[in-house]
């Protein structure tokens, strides 16, 4: 089978396609064949160097997948033939992978959500719940335009909470049409938010832009502050979440929101196998304007 692998951190240059041998399912296992692969910071972010460690070289990508199962270990909760999403135990960035945690794709889902919704999904659902977010409250969404942003706004405002979401100019519609009111982020913020509401009961912080210091003045300190993305939160006192819930019951969850049409995912491009590396060069970019997927169909 086709696969992408880098044995040494570097630039996207590292990413090389090569030929491996076929994985075989352990107990509790599913082997898929893959249809659609997620790319996420999290993998340029390794491939890069950033965080030395976390992973042993030679590396194969990829979190999350979307595919049939092709072949079954003992006690795995699928079938040959079920058509799955989940996280993958080995990279999704190859034509087939191992997972242990998958559910059954809603026949309404397309490929491309599928494979877009795990950690993107997580995430906002993580998010969302650490803020326990109320009906009637008010809350601040940075980089309510992005991937995971969005998914928070529409859990937020299906809630019952009123969301004012930062966001390029460009943008406001997207974060109109998900229920909230947009507003520009950067110099000004909070005068521009306090006109909108005098009062945030909460804020998230999906897009690591730097707007921390605003959110502690609008909050009036660090509490209900969550950071999915600004390092600097730990210097801060505020919350930084990064540790998943990688669980059937998650993805159950939000693939239910997802099947009755109470969660839009947003895209942007897909690739083909072979062009992983213009994958993770537009990821970094931080501009991609939805989730990108590697194609393996």
């Amino acid at each position: 089978m086709r696969a992408i692998e880098f044995a040494e951190y570097g630039s996207s240059e590292v990413l090389t396609l090569q030929e491996a041998d076929l994985p075989e399912p352990g107990p509790g296992q599913a082997r898929v064949a893959v249809r659609f692969a997620g790319v996420n910071p999290f993998d340029w972010k390794v491939r890069a160097g950033i965080m030395p460690g976390v992973v042993r070289l030679p590396y194969r990508p990829g979190l999350e997948l979307s595919g049939v199962v092709d072949a079954v270990g003992e006690g795995a909760a699928v079938a040959v033939g079920d058509e799955v999403l989940g996280w993958a135990a080995t990279g999704s960035y190859a034509e087939y992978a191992l997972a242990s945690v998958l559910v059954p794709k809603p026949e309404t889902m397309s490929w491309q959500d599928a494979a877009a919704l795990p950690v993107a999904g997580e995430a906002a659902l993580r998010a969302v719940g650490l803020l326990a977010v109320e009906s009637g409250e008010v809350v601040l969404i940075h980089g309510a335009s992005g991937v995971v942003g969005s998914l928070a706004t529409q859990l937020a405002v299906a809630r019952g909470a009123t969301v004012i979401g930062t966001c390029g100019g460009d943008s406001a519609e997207i974060v109109e049409s998900l229920g909230a009111t947009p507003v520009a982020y950067g110099e000004g913020l909070v005068e521009r938010v306090r006109a909108i509401s005098p009062r945030i009961d909460a804020v998230l912080d999906a897009a690591g832009k730097g707007a921390l210091p605003d959110s502690m003045e609008l909050r009036g300190g660090t509490e209900r502050i969550v950071t999915l993305a600004d390092p600097a939160a730990f210097d801060l006192g505020i919350t930084f979440s990064s540790k998943g819930n990688q669980n059937t019951e998650v993805l159950t969850e939000l693939t239910d929101l997802a099947a009755a049409d109470r969660l839009l995912i947003r895209q942007a491009r897909s690739y083909p196998l072979a062009e992983a590396a213009q994958a993770q060069d537009d990821s970094a970019t931080g501009h991609s304007g939805g989730k990108i997927l590697l194609d393996l169909r």
